[in-house]
């Protein structure tokens, strides 16, 4: 019994250790990710979230050029944004990850919401220990599911502490546009950005939630703030949009990851 023990707290200590030293490597991450002085490495890693055989098809068909239009519109946003740097994020597809990430609880409260963040990290250390190439700065998981037995799909989340985001997205071709937006979403809060919208059907908050606020007519808007999610098309309505091509990245945001300095320049940038 006390060599049970004993081999149960060394497990415990060394789980520690190896927490701390992930805490340690993010931190130092998370305090030059929005410096914006050289390209983020983001690595996508894609799962089989339902288990069927078309799920894997389509992830045995993905690439980086499956989304290189994510880095074209982080390159476009930050353009106008007068940020100095060409390629702001980079992104790989890593090896498809055979687990599926843990799930928090529902209801929970601070502590169990404080250890789900723990195991969550831990896992997600775990399962790309093994992966080739050096470590990325932030890591996306992107769980796919057939949108003919899953037509609708859990919330999907992204972490500034530990940089990391889980994405419950549609293996589909019809429905990629989509979840580049959604990607997109979650990687952003990576970086600190915070969700702009509110209420029983998530409509976007006026007027940080807005690409356009000060668009006159102010409606029908014209773009989705990504953080936003959904294109305004009157105080009560709102429609999700299809494509990066489709969203903005809006003065508020802007300023949480750094691209702006004051609100004369989220003003100017969000109305180019």
């Amino acid at each position: 019994m006390a060599q049970a023990n004993a081999l149960t707290r060394l497990r415990q200590l060394l789980m520690i250790f190896i927490l701390f030293c992930v805490a340690l490597g993010t931190y130092l991450t998370r305090s030059r990710s929005t410096d914006w002085d050289q390209p983020l490495w983001v690595a996508i890693y894609p799962i089989n979230g339902d288990g069927s055989e078309q799920t894997d098809k389509y992830i045995d068909a993905l690439s980086r050029k499956n989304f290189a239009s994510i880095e074209e519109f982080m390159a476009t946003e930050a353009t106008r944004y007068s940020v100095d740097i060409a390629l702001p994020v980079r992104i790989d597809v890593g090896v498809p990850i055979k687990s599926l990430p843990p799930l928090p609880e529902v209801n929970a409260n601070l502590l169990s919401v404080a250890l789900w963040s723990l195991q969550i990290r831990w896992w997600a250390w775990r399962v790309t220990s093994d992966q080739p190439g050096p470590r990325p700065d932030i890591k996306l998981f992107l769980v796919y599911h057939d949108p003919d037995t899953h037509p609708e799909l859990a919330h999907s989340l992204g972490l500034q502490k530990g940089m990391l985001g889980i994405c419950n997205v549609f293996s589909s071709r019809v429905m990629a546009g989509s979840n580049k937006v959604v990607v997109t979403h979650e990687m952003l809060h990576t970086l600190g950005a915070s969700d702009k919208y509110a209420g029983a059907h998530s409509l976007p908050l006026f007027p940080n939630g807005y690409a356009e606020p000060d668009r006159e007519p102010l409606y029908p808007q014209r773009y989705a703030e990504i953080m936003g999610g959904r294109v305004p098309l009157s105080a009560n309505e709102a429609k999700i949009p299809t494509a990066l091509r489709n969203v903005r990245i809006g003065g508020a945001t802007a300023l949480e990851i750094n691209w702006a300095e004051n609100l004369e320049t989220q003003i100017a940038s969000s109305n180019l």
